[in-house]
């Protein structure tokens, strides 16, 4: 009977162990499938020698109690953009960024740095999630006709402003279809592309700023 009791114990402690295994192999083989598509998705967008695009939006927060659409669109070629939202512009010519208030006729001038955060903004928007997160593949879901892959990223870094992101793929062209981000805070951000080009002829006005065009408007340098 000890001995029997034994064995069962061991044949416990087996099939827990080769589930411990099964699933820690399931799931090396979800993420390196996760990130074999967005290193397609990656290599898609680098291709380019620019991109342009539409979007609309929402940030949601039901414990601050606020809901507000948004939308935008957004050139982008290398590491500069030219970026509308709500009305305010963001232009970054590799060095500095122009925000650009139309409202109150304002324009700040700050210098980027990479300072290496995994913090989304136009100039990473399609290449973010190719490091500082963990990925696993996740629900697929039809929109309008569209095969959408979601992908789930969750930083790495313990102190993120990020508690997770739902990376939108369209499966058919590689291109991101939406985003929806999910803070700490409680506030859900989803971005939706409406259209998105690549390669068009864009001036190369486009990203540098003309101070020109501003006569009369407060323009501050922040650093």
């Amino acid at each position: 009977m000890k001995k029997r009791t034994i064995e069962m114990k061991m044949m416990k402690m087996y099939m827990v162990a080769f589930m411990v295994f099964a699933f820690a192999k399931a799931a090396i083989a979800q993420s390196n499938q996760a990130s074999k598509l967005l290193d397609e998705v990656a290599a898609k967008y680098n291709g380019y020698e620019n991109v342009m695009f539409t979007y609309k939006g929402n940030l949601k927060n039901t414990k601050a109690n606020f809901d507000t659409d948004l939308q935008g669109e957004a050139k982008l070629s290398g590491n500069k953009y030219n970026a509308t939202y709500n009305g305010t512009t963001y232009m970054f010519d590799g060095k500095k960024l122009y925000t650009i208030n139309r409202e109150d006729e304002q324009v700040t001038v700050a210098t980027q740095n990479n300072d290496g955060s995994e913090m989304i903004n136009p100039s990473n928007i399609m290449t973010f999630y190719q490091k500082g997160y963990t990925k696993e593949l996740d629900i697929v879901q039809n929109m309008n006709g569209r095969k959408i892959q979601y992908v789930k990223l969750k930083p790495i870094k313990s102190g993120s402003d990020y508690k997770s992101i739902l990376l939108g793929i369209d499966a058919n062209t590689k291109h991101i279809y939406n985003t929806i981000i999910t803070e700490r805070s409680g506030t859900v951000i989803t971005f939706t592309l409406k259209s998105f080009k690549t390669n068009q002829p864009l001036p190369k006005s486009s990203f540098i700023f003309d101070p020109s065009q501003y006569k009369g408007w407060d323009i501050e340098e922040m650093n």
